[in-house]
């Protein structure tokens, strides 16, 4: 241990003295982009988009910015909250969730809660996912925010939070209202969100089961979860306003998919409209991991600072996202010179990574210094040497 500290001051020692003695001492940024295959869609439905899972990029879009009823897929916002609550600790899975009568009065898709039940959040998370319980939804939403108004200035502000500019809720369960809509971009955003909770997907993965001890039958409202190969989830919804809609979610090959459906004239023609976008994603698409970069190095020598050398961070996804058939070619290649004059500022762009397939570019990412190394000057020579000679 004495020996490395030594050796330290010793290199402290002949940084700062050839400073003094005027001694020479050895010294891309693009967001992943695909682009379309030009395919035009015969989507039955209003608005629609398709997003890659692993990078965000939008596959495919139908009027997806439109401010429109969203119908039950509100509740993707519901439940959100609901399991972010539930991981923060404020609420807990087996907590008996009081029924209002608020609750108990909404209309459309319910599991005919009555005043003064007893369920636990855990049953009735799952009446939301499974059957698409307006009343759960509700019940829950008070048990959480305190009330349904107080749950939905939470959902708004959640909203903000994640950058959905054409978003407003005003309830909790999607039942048509003025000043409630969203835009299948939106839907898109806060369902990846939830998406980062694997706990959803076993809930939206339930086909069948039951509450009252068998007594009240759930049948998930999302039938691509026996039609479709690859399907996880989401959420469904139907109201007059809205039209039929759903937000599905499907991963093939380690490839994860959302595809957002809204304002579908039935509900097979949803199902057609989303098996649609799925199927192009997974045909024309995939994904593979970031290549190991050749030429990488972890440091970069600096001359003319107070440190000899700085640290490197590459900035480059985990998950890239190409046309099928590309991940076969992939490299990556870094670009960095022999050394550094100081200073380097921290961040500072200092080289970048070249992505190809084949002889074509796919993309450059950024590598940048991890921290900062200054200019030495007289007076920071001098003190680093006096310092050195001195705990020698």
């Amino acid at each position: 241990m004495k020996k490395t500290v030594v050796w330290k001051k010793l290199a402290a020692f002949i940084l700062a003295s050839a400073f003094v003695l005027n001694c020479a001492l050895p010294t891309a940024f693009a967001q992943d982009s695909t682009e379309g295959t030009g395919a035009v869609l015969n989507l039955p439905c209003r608005n629609a988009i398709l997003v890659n899972m692993d990078t965000g990029t939008v596959l495919y879009e139908q009027g997806a910015d439109d401010e429109v009823p969203i119908a039950s897929i509100t509740k993707v916002m519901t439940l959100l909250l609901t399991l972010e609550a539930v991981e923060a600790g404020k609420v807990s899975m087996t907590d008996i969730v009081p029924i209002s009568e608020h609750a108990y009065n909404m209309g459309g898709s319910q599991i005919w809660l009555e005043p003064g039940e007893q369920f636990t959040l855990d049953e009735l998370i799952k009446a939301i996912c499974v059957c698409s319980a307006n009343d759960a939804a509700v019940a829950v939403a008070e048990f959480v925010g305190g009330s349904e108004p107080v749950f939905a200035e939470m959902m708004n502000a959640k909203a903000q939070e994640l950058g959905m500019e054409h978003t407003h809720f005003v309830n909790a369960c999607g039942l048509d209202a003025q000043g409630h809509y969203s835009s299948a971009r939106d839907v898109s955003v806060m369902s990846m969100e939830l998406l980062k909770h694997p706990k959803i997907l076993e809930y939206c993965g339930i086909w069948m089961d039951s509450l009252r001890n068998g007594e009240t039958q759930m049948v998930n409202t999302n039938k691509l979860l026996k039609s479709y190969p690859g399907i996880t989830g989401l959420k469904t919804g139907t109201t007059n306003g809205a039209g039929v809609c759903i937000s599905a979610s499907a991963e093939r090959d380690g490839m994860g998919l959302l595809a957002v459906v809204l304002g579908s004239p039935s509900s097979a023609e949803r199902f057609d409209a989303a098996t649609q976008l799925l199927d192009y994603g997974f045909a024309n698409y995939e994904t593979a991991d970031f290549p190991a970069i050749a030429g990488q190095l972890q440091t970069l020598p600096v001359k003319g600072g107070v440190a000899q050398q700085v640290s490197l961070e590459y900035a480059v996804p985990e998950k890239i996202l190409l046309k099928k058939g590309e991940g076969q070619t992939l490299t990556a290649e870094a670009t960095l010179p022999s050394q550094l004059d100081a200073p380097v500022p921290q961040g500072e762009k200092v080289g970048e990574v070249t992505l190809r397939t084949d002889q074509t570019v796919l993309g450059t990412y950024p590598i940048v210094a991890t921290g900062e190394v200054a200019k030495m000057d007289f007076s920071t020579a001098f003190s680093m040497l006096f310092r050195a000679i001195f705990t020698l």
